[in-house]
C-alpha cells in the first residue's frame, strides 16, 4: 500500500504549484486555490489504491481541484464575476497536459515577488506556493514557529488580494524593477534543489522558470547569466556522490559524468553577456570550475569584483577559499578573519570546513583534523556530515 502514498507524494510534487498558479489565474482566490489543490490530493489518497495510478497523475489532479473549485463556485453567492470564472474554469481541456500552465507559475512568481511585499514575505510565498515546500520547512529555514510562518503567509496573500496586486508578468519599468526580486527566488530554488539533501526537481524546475524567463526578457543579461549559472552548476549533479551516496569534492569527482551538453549551453549562453552583474560573475566563476582546467587567479580576481558590488557574508566566505587556492592559504585564512570580522557567519556551518581546508593545507594537520569534526558536528545533513568526518579520518591517518 505504500507504492500509492508515495505516488500521490510524488504528482503533488510535480503538479501542486501548476494547479495552484492555474486556478489563481481564472479565480482570483489564492484560499480556494490552494484549498482545491489540497482536496484533490486527498481525494488521489481514497481514490488510487482501488482505481490504480491514472497515466498522467498530474492531469488528473489538476481535473480533480478544477471540478472542486467549479463545485464551490457553484454553491457560492451568484455574482456576474462568479458566472464569469466559471465560464472560464469550463475552458481547458478535460485532460489538459500539466505542462501547458508552466507560464501560470511565472506569472505567479511575479505576484509573489511584488515589491509591495516585504523580502522575507516574498521568498517565503514562492518557496510555499511555487515550489510546494511546506509550511514547516520554510519556518525552519527562516527560525521561527509554523504557527508564525502559517499567519504571514496568510498575511501575504491577504495583502496581495486588498492591495489588488494584479496577477500578471508586469511589462516596462516595473518588469526591470521586479526582477531582481525573481532571479533571487529562482536562485533559492535551484539552490533548494541543489543542496546536498536536496529536491532535484527544484532545481530543474528552477532552470524550466529561468529558460522561460529568459526568452521573456531576451535583452536582460543577468537572466540569460543566472540561466548559464543553473547549467554549470548542475552539469555536475551526477558526479556529486558516489556509488555510496557519500558526496565527493570537486577534485574527487569523475569528469566523465559530468553533463557536457550542459555545459556547453552554459558556455555559449555566457559568451553573449557583456555585463559584469552579480550573477554573471557567478556564472563566470561557475565556468571556470568546469574548465579543463581550473584558473584560481582568475576566480578570486571575479570573487573580488563579486565582494565589492554585492557584498554578503558568504561571497566573503567563498572569496577566501578562491584566495587560499590562487594565492596560498595563509592568504585564504587571512581573508577568512576578514569575512569573519565583517559579520554574518556565526550561524553559517561551512565556515569551520573552509578554516579546516585551508588549516589542513597550510601543514597543521593536528588542527584541521579538530576543525573538521567540529565542522562535521554542524553540518546541516548527514552526506555532509559523512564527509566531513572522511576528510578528517583521511588527515588523522
Amino acid at each position: 500500500m505504500t507504492a500509492v502514498p508515495d505516488a500521490v507524494a510524488d504528482a503533488g510534487r510535480e503538479a501542486y504549484a501548476r494547479i495552484v498558479a492555474a486556478l489563481i489565474r481564472v479565480t482570483g482566490d489564492w484560499t480556494l486555490a490552494e484549498d482545491c489543490a489540497q482536496d484533490a490530493l486527498a481525494l488521489a489518497l481514497e481514490r488510487w489504491p482501488g482505481d490504480g495510478v491514472p497515466a498522467n497523475p498530474g492531469g488528473w489532479l489538476m481535473t480533480v481541484a478544477r471540478n472542486r473549485a467549479l463545485d464551490v463556485l457553484r454553491r457560492a453567492t451568484v455574482e456576474r464575476r462568479k458566472l464569469a470564472e466559471r465560464a472560464r474554469l469550463l475552458e481547458p481541456a478535460h485532460d489538459a497536459p500539466v505542462e501547458e500552465v508552466v507560464d501560470d507559475r511565472l506569472r505567479l512568481i511575479f505576484t509573489c515577488c511584488h515589491p509591495s511585499l516585504a523580502l522575507e514575505a516574498r521568498v517565503a510565498l514562492t518557496l510555499r506556493t511555487v515550489a510546494g515546500v511546506p509550511t514547516a520547512d520554510i519556518a525552519r529555514a527562516f527560525l521561527v514557529t509554523e504557527s508564525t510562518m502559517t499567519r504571514r503567509l496568510t498575511r501575504a496573500k491577504a495583502k496581495i488580494a486588498d492591495a489588488h496586486i494584479p496577477y500578471r508578468v508586469p511589462s516596462g519599468p516595473a518588469l526591470t524593477e521586479r526582477l531582481p526580486g525573481v532571479l533571487g527566488v529562482l536562485y533559492l530554488l535551484f539552490t533548494r534543489g541543489y543542496d546536498a539533501d536536496g529536491r532535484p526537481a527544484f532545481a530543474d524546475e528552477a532552470i524550466r522558470l529561468a529558460r522561460l524567463l529568459a526568452e521573456l526578457m531576451p535583452g536582460q543579461p543577468e537572466v540569460a547569466a543566472l540561466l548559464a549559472l543553473f547549467l554549470f552548476q548542475h552539469s555536475r549533479r551526477d558526479a556529486r556522490r558516489d556509488a555510496e551516496g557519500n558526496l565527493l569534492t570537486l577534485e574527487k569527482q569523475d569528469r566523465s559524468r559530468w553533463d557536457r551538453s550542459a555545459i556547453a549551453e552554459g558556455r555559449s549562453i555566457l559568451a553573449g553577456v557583456v555585463t559584469d552583474g552579480p550573477y554573471a560573475l557567478q556564472a563566470r566563476i561557475a565556468a571556470a570550475h568546469v574548465a579543463e582546467t581550473t584558473d584560481w587567479t582568475a576566480i578570486a580576481q571575479w570573487y573580488d569584483e563579486l565582494a565589492r558590488i554585492h557584498p554578503t557574508p558568504v561571497i566573503a566566505l567563498n572569496r577566501a577559499v578562491a584566495h587560499g587556492y590562487a594565492f596560498g592559504p595563509e592568504r585564504g585564512l587571512a581573508r577568512l578573519a576578514e569575512a569573519r570580522a565583517g559579520g554574518g557567519l556565526d550561524a553559517y556551518p561551512f565556515v569551520l570546513a573552509v578554516e579546516a581546508d585551508l588549516t589542513a593545507r597550510a601543514g597543521d594537520r593536528e588542527r584541521a583534523v579538530t576543525l573538521f569534526e567540529r565542522a562535521a558536528a554542524a553540518a546541516p545533513s548527514p552526506a555532509e556530515q559523512r564527509a566531513l568526518l572522511e576528510r578528517a579520518t583521511e588527515l588523522a591517518s
